[in-house]
């Protein structure tokens, strides 16, 4: 579906003050959108995801994926037509992950991003609303690289990356609000 506006409320009101909410145009390639037309024709898509922690000896490790483009990030895909924001982050981690025991903590909000799509809808522009939440699982978890599909958007890597490393090994600027969120979030767990 293209239109030029999202048909869809808003992932948090604004009275939610804890909410993160950042636009980014970005480029999942290494070339930034600049320049980008927002009012031109784009598609719209609401994908879900999460920041995965497992306490160890050490500290806190999170999970993180090396996405289709080289890039690290965090588990998060589509939303299917239904299914809640929160249920659809906890698919995309056991997909992405192969993660099955996870206890959720808390939302951490949303972000928009722009960018030319590389796959599905190659060529076209996309708007994309990303909702992230924070989850915990057992210490002895173990991250399993998922079978991609030839052609299309797959994981290249899964690594468990300590805390104090997960600014600097996010390839991507727009979740810097909802890293730092989860951090702060996380020092408060006893």
């Amino acid at each position: 579906m293209q239109n030029s506006t999202p048909n869809f409320p808003k992932p948090w009101s604004s009275s939610n003050k804890s909410a993160v909410k950042t636009s980014a145009s970005h480029s999942q390639n290494p070339s930034r959108l600049s320049g980008l037309n927002k009012k031109s024709k784009h598609r719209t898509e609401v994908s879900a995801g999460g920041l995965v922690l497992r306490r160890t000896v050490t500290g806190l490790d999170f999970a993180m994926v090396m996405d289709s483009y080289g890039k690290w990030a965090f588990p998060k895909g589509h939303v299917k037509p239904g299914e809640k924001f929160r249920d659809a982050a906890i698919r995309e981690i056991h997909e992405e992950l192969g993660l099955d025991q996870i206890n959720f903590i808390s939302r951490l909000g949303s972000i928009d991003i722009w960018f030319k799509d590389k796959y599905h809808f190659r060529g076209q522009i996309i708007h994309k609303y990303i909702h992230y939440f924070l989850f915990e699982t057992a210490v002895d978890s173990e991250l399993i690289i998922p079978v991609g599909i030839e052609g299309g958007e797959t994981i290249r890597g899964v690594a468990w990356v300590p805390a104090n490393e997960l600014l600097r090994r996010s390839s991507y600027k727009d979740m810097i609000g909802i890293i730092k969120k989860g951090l702060r979030l996380c020092s408060s767990l006893s």
